[in-house]
C-alpha cells in the first residue's frame, strides 16, 4: 500500500485529500506545517518513508520552497508533488527545477490528483530499485544472480561490463528463463546512467494500443478517459535506461514509431503534434531469432540494425551444465528461507538427474523444480523422489551419465568450496580474474578463501 504525506496548513484541504486518496487505496498521513513534516520524516524507520509527499507552496512559517529543500535533505529521493494557487505557478516551476516531481493547482481535480500521485509513487519505486541495484554493484554483487563459472557465463559478464559504459543500444538474446533482465540490470549498473532510472517494459504483456500509450504517453483529450497528460516510459526513463523486454513481440506499427524515437531521440505522445525529447539508452531483449523474423517480414530490418549495435547472447542452461551444482547451492539457500524449510544439501542421484534433463525453461525452470523439491522433501537432503515425474520417468533408459564430481551428499558450503577451487584452477590461481569469473568482489573472494582454508591458493596478480 502506498503512503501519502499531505503537508498543508488548511485542515479542510487535508481532509479532502485524505478522503480521495484513502478511497483510492492509499494510506494518508497529515502534517500541518513543513516543520511537522520534517519531524515525521525524521522519525520514520528505514524503508518506512512515505511513497509521495504532497506539499502546499504557501504556508506560514516554513514555506514550500524551504520545506522542499529540507525534505530533500532528510529523505532524498522522496517524490514531492507541489500544491499551488494559479498566481504562484512560476514558483512551482522553479521548484520543479530544484527536484520536485510535479505540481497541481488548487483546487485539484480528484482524478488528476490520483493520476499524478500514482505516477509519482511509480517514479519513486523506480528510483528505489535503481538505488538497490547500484548498492549491489558497489558491494561486488553486480552479477549476484548470474551465478556460475562456465566459460559462457563468464563471457556474458565480461561483455556486459565492456558495453555498459557505451551509449549504443544493446540487444540481449537468449531463451526464456536464461536471465536477460538480469543482464540488462548489469549493463545499466555499469553505465554512466546508473544514477538515473532503469525503466522496464514487457512488450508482450500489453496489446498494441495500450503499449503505445505506455511507451510514448498521451496528452489530455487524446481519447475518452484521458483527463490529463500522462508521460510515457520514455519520459520516465529520461537520463537513464529503457529496457524493452520481448521486443520481438512489437507490432509493426509500433516498430516504426520506436525506430523514429531511436533515430531522432524524440517521442510523440498520443494526441500530440509536438515531439518530446527522449534522452534514454535502449536495452532490448528477445527470445526470438530476429534475423529470421526480418526474413519473413515480421520485424523491420532497419529497426533490427538499430537495436543490435551491441549483442549479448546468454547461453541456455543445457550448454553450461557445469554451473548446476553452484546454481543449486545458491538457489537452495534462497528458496529454503522463502518456504521456511531447512534443506542443506542435494544427493548425488539428484544432481545426476538435474544433469540428465534438457532444461527447456532454463534457470527459471530450475528454480521451480528446486522449490517443489524443497516443499516435498522430508529431510535436509534432496533426493530424486521429490523431482517432477517428467524428469524421472524413463531415466533407466537414458545413456549412462558421468558420475558427479563429489561423492556423497553435497552440502551448500561444500558446493561453494568446490566452486572456488574449480574457479581458481580455471583461472590459473589469478585472484582478480577468479573474482570476476564468480561475479564477486576481490574482498569477498579473499573472505571466502580464508573461510574454506584456501587462502594459500592463488596469487595476488
Amino acid at each position: 500500500m502506498d503512503t501519502l504525506l499531505v503537508i498543508d496548513d488548511e485542515p479542510g484541504h487535508r481532509l479532502m485529500v485524505r478522503a480521495v486518496m484513502e478511497d483510492a487505496g492509499w494510506r494518508v498521513v497529515e502534517a500541518a506545517s513543513g516543520e511537522a513534516a520534517l519531524r515525521h520524516l525524521g522519525g520514520c524507520a528505514p524503508g518506512a518513508l512515505p511513497s509521495v509527499a504532497l506539499l502546499d507552496m504557501r504556508m506560514p512559517g516554513m514555506d514550500g520552497m524551504a520545506a522542499l529543500a529540507a525534505i530533500q535533505g532528510v529523505a532524498p529521493g522522496l517524490p514531492v508533488v507541489l500544491l499551488t494557487a494559479y498566481g504562484t505557478v512560476g514558483s512551482a516551476v522553479e521548484a520543479m527545477k530544484r527536484g520536485a516531481f510535479d505540481y497541481l493547482t488548487k483546487p485539484a481535480d480528484n482524478e488528476e490528483l490520483k493520476a499524478v500521485l500514482d505516477k509519482a509513487a511509480e517514479y519513486g519505486r523506480l528510483l528505489s530499485e535503481n538505488k538497490e541495484l547500484r548498492r549491489r554493484v558497489e558491494s561486488g554483487g553486480a552479477a549476484v544472480s548470474l551465478v556460475g563459472e562456465s566459460q559462457g557465463l563468464r563471457q556474458v559478464r565480461e561483455l556486459a561490463a565492456q558495453v555498459g559504459p557505451a551509449e549504443a543500444t544493446v540487444l540481449i538474446l537468449g531463451e526464456s528463463g536464461t536471465g536477460k533482465e538480469l543482464v540488462a540490470e548489469l549493463v545499466h549498473a555499469m553505465s554512466p546512467r546508473a544514477s538515473k532510472p532503469l525503466v522496464k517494459v514487457n512488450c508482450a504483456a500489453l496489446p498494441g494500443e495500450l503499449l503505445e500509450s505506455e511507451l510514448f504517453g498521451y496528452v489530455k483529450g487524446a481519447f475518452t478517459g484521458a483527463v490529463k497528460d500522462k508521460p510515457g516510459r520514455f519520459q520516465l526513463a529520461s537520463g537513464g535506461t529503457l529496457f524493452l523486454d520481448e521486443v520481438g513481440e512489437l507490432p509493426l506499427k509500433l516498430q516504426a514509431k520506436l525506430l523514429r524515437a531511436l533515430q531522432e531521440r524524440l517521442v510523440e505522445p498520443l494526441g500530440s503534434v509536438k515531439p518530446v525529447p527522449a534522452d534514454v539508452r535502449i536495452v532490448a531483449a528477445t527470445n526470438r531469432d530476429l534475423r529470421a523474423e526480418v526474413a519473413r517480414g515480421a520485424f523491420r530490418e532497419d529497426l533490427y540494425f538499430r537495436l543490435a549495435v551491441l549483442e549479448i547472447r546468454i547461453p541456455p542452461l543445457r550448454e553450461r551444465l557445469e554451473d548446476l551444482p553452484v546454481l543449486a547451492a545458491h538457489l537452495l539457500a534462497k528458496l529454503g528461507e522463502r518456504n521456511k524449510k531447512s534443506v542443506r544439501s542435494v544427493s548425488p542421484a539428484y544432481l545426476e538427474a538435474l544433469g540428465r534433463y534438457g532444461w527447456p525453461g532454463n534457470v527459471r525452470e530450475l528454480e521451480n523444480v528446486l522449490e517443489r523439491s524443497i516443499i516435498l522433501s522430508r529431510s535436509d537432503t534432496l533426493t530424486p523422489q521429490t523431482l517432477p515425474p517428467h524428469m524421472t520417468e524413463g531415466a533407466a533408459a537414458c545413456a549412462p551419465c558421468p558420475e558427479p564430481a563429489v561423492p556423497g551428499p553435497v552440502g551448500l558450503e561444500e558446493a561453494e568450496r568446490q566452486a572456488l577451487v574449480r574457479a581458481l584452477e580455471a583461472n590459473e590461481g589469478h585472484r582478480e580474474r577468479t573474482a570476476e569469473a564468480l561475479g564477486v568482489s576481490r574482498r569477498t573472494l579473499q573472505y571466502k578463501l580464508r573461510k574454506y582454508g584456501l587462502a594459500r591458493r592463488g596469487s595476488e596478480r
